[in-house]
């Protein structure tokens, strides 16, 4: 959704209060695409400070569904969002170039609320998502899921190149 500013840039010290439902169907990431779960409307507060500022501050909750790092089963993964950004509309792009400002969410006097929940999430999300913090994972041999079910695989997946090694242990080892 796109909120245009100039109305609210007409008076100074105007707060303006707005629902902006997100439009995003995926969170996409690095060419991975993880589908929403559930998602809210965003509340904003848009506040004019004068001098072509603005003050926007809001939140949102929603969920995305990401896969287990150890087994590969969906996890829902909960998002609460704390908005609080300072604009200067005064600022040309050169000007946001040479401050190394990423706010790429404004576009001349509008606002787009799904590009900012975007950046909001992309800060947020995990390094890690497990479904279980005692997740076996899946075999390496099979790709059995263990919380499922086990395997009859070998768990010792071993180094050819220290067979030689191996052989020495096994030769001189105590009865």
């Amino acid at each position: 959704m796109i909120i245009n500013l100039s109305e609210i840039m007409s008076v100074k010290g105007k707060i303006e209060h707005i629902q902006a439902p997100i439009e995003l169907e995926n969170f996409c990431m690095e060419g991975i695409k993880y589908p929403f779960a559930s998602k809210s409307f965003v509340d904003l507060t848009i506040t004019h400070l004068g001098e072509r500022k603005m003050k926007v501050e809001g939140e949102a909750k929603l969920s995305i569904i990401i896969p287990c790092n150890r087994c590969l089963e969906d996890v829902e993964t909960w998002f609460e969002l704390k908005i609080n950004q300072n604009l200067d509309l005064g600022q040309g792009s050169e000007d946001r170039i040479e401050e190394l400002d990423e706010k790429n969410y404004i576009d001349g006097y509008n606002l787009d609320v799904d590009l900012l929940v975007y950046n909001e999430i992309l800060i947020d999300f995990p390094m890690k998502v497990l479904c279980d913090e005692d997740c076996k994972g899946i075999c390496k041999v099979c790709g059995t899921n263990l919380n499922k079910s086990s395997c009859n695989c070998e768990k010792e997946v071993s180094d050819p190149r220290m067979s030689v090694i191996r052989d020495i242990f096994n030769n001189f080892k105590e009865v």
